[in-house]
């Protein structure tokens, strides 16, 4: 179930976690090595190694979505952007979250079907799979038909139109502003990586 609160809806990510999980980790593993007395491993390939982490943090266990009242909330590798749910045109979730808002894509990797769901999609669901409770609908069509449900809603609230000048109006109303831990963490780590080869 999304995490919510009275303004909120977070939902929970359904990919990546386990490759950026072991970046993170076998980063870790690298640096304590490192540090231990056990052998010497050369500053470059520590600083590599650190980088590696926080890019396999920053590109797979930081993204996010979330859902107010009134915009679908993408967090990005390096930007949190801001679309308000009646300018969304189209949403499908195939290996990530597409969401179509005027002339625009915008990209979530926080939700995603695996590569053979997004690939075949529903063509070989069997009558057994049609039949499941409503309950048991895989999770990312969860969300994709939840945001679809905001985003019709918030339409009909304000009156626009699908494909409308209206719509098209709303679509300047995108805010994209940067996600500043991240990016000042593969910035330090990337700097640090330049500054041990150099040494």
């Amino acid at each position: 179930m999304p995490e919510q609160d009275d303004e909120v809806v977070r939902f929970r990510p359904t990919g990546g976690r386990v490759m950026g999980s072991l970046a993170v980790v076998a980063a870790l593993a690298v640096v304590l090595v490192a540090v231990s007395d056990r052998g010497v491993v050369p500053l470059p390939v520590v600083a590599g190694a650190v980088l590696v982490g926080v890019l396999g943090w920053a590109s797979m266990l930081w993204p996010g979505l979330s859902v107010t009242r009134d915009e679908l909330v993408l967090r990005t590798m390096f930007e949190h952007v801001r679309l308000p749910l009646a300018a969304i045109e189209s949403i499908a979730v195939r290996q990530v979250l597409a969401v179509r808002v005027g002339e625009k894509r915008y990209v979530s990797t926080a939700i995603g079907k695996n590569w053979r769901r997004a690939m075949v999609g529903d063509k070989n669901r069997t009558r057994k799979d049609s039949d499941r409770p409503v309950t048991e609908v895989d999770y990312a069509e969860y969300v994709e038909q939840e945001i679809y449900r905001r985003m019709e809603h918030a339409r009909a609230v304000t009156g626009v139109g699908m494909l409308s000048d209206e719509q098209l109006a709303l679509a300047a109303g995108v805010r994209r502003t940067p996600a500043w831990l991240p990016i000042g963490l593969v910035a330090a780590a990337l700097i640090g990586l330049v500054v041990s080869v150099v040494a």
